[in-house]
C-alpha cells in the first residue's frame, strides 16, 4: 500500500518517535513497522496495522521475520491467530538471549 494518504495513528507515531512517518510506511522499512507492532502494540493499533497491510502480509511477516524479530511469546501467538509458523529463531539469537 502506498503512504499516500495513509493516517498514521497518534499512538503509532509515540512507537515510533523520532522516525520520519513517510519513511515507516515504505516498503522497505515494512518489516520494521509490523515486527514493533506484532511485539508491542495494542488492540487499536492491531487493527490498524491489519488496514494498513492486510492479513495475508502479516502471515509473510512472519514465515519471514517472525524468528528474528519477535520473541518466542510473541511468535508462538502470532502463530496461532494466522495459522502459519514463524521462522524460527537463530542459534545465535537462542545463545545470547535464551527466551528467543
Amino acid at each position: 500500500m502506498s503512504a499516500r494518504g495513509v493516517v498514521v495513528p497518534p499512538q503509532v507515531r509515540q512507537r515510533f518517535f523520532g522516525y520520519d512517518e513517510h519513511a515507516l510506511l515504505s516498503a522497505e522499512h515494512r518489516p520494521f513497522l509490523v515486527g514493533r507492532l506484532l511485539e508491542e502494540a495494542n488492540a487499536d493499533e492491531l487493527r490498524w496495522l491489519v488496514q494498513l497491510v492486510g492479513r495475508d502480509a502479516l502471515a509473510q511477516f512472519l514465515t519471514r521475520h517472525g524468528g528474528r524479530q519477535l520473541s518466542q511469546r510473541s511468535r508462538a501467538f502470532w502463530e496461532r491467530v494466522l495459522g502459519v509458523e514463524s521462522a524460527p529463531a537463530s542459534s545465535l539469537a537462542r545463545e545470547l538471549w535464551p527466551l528467543a
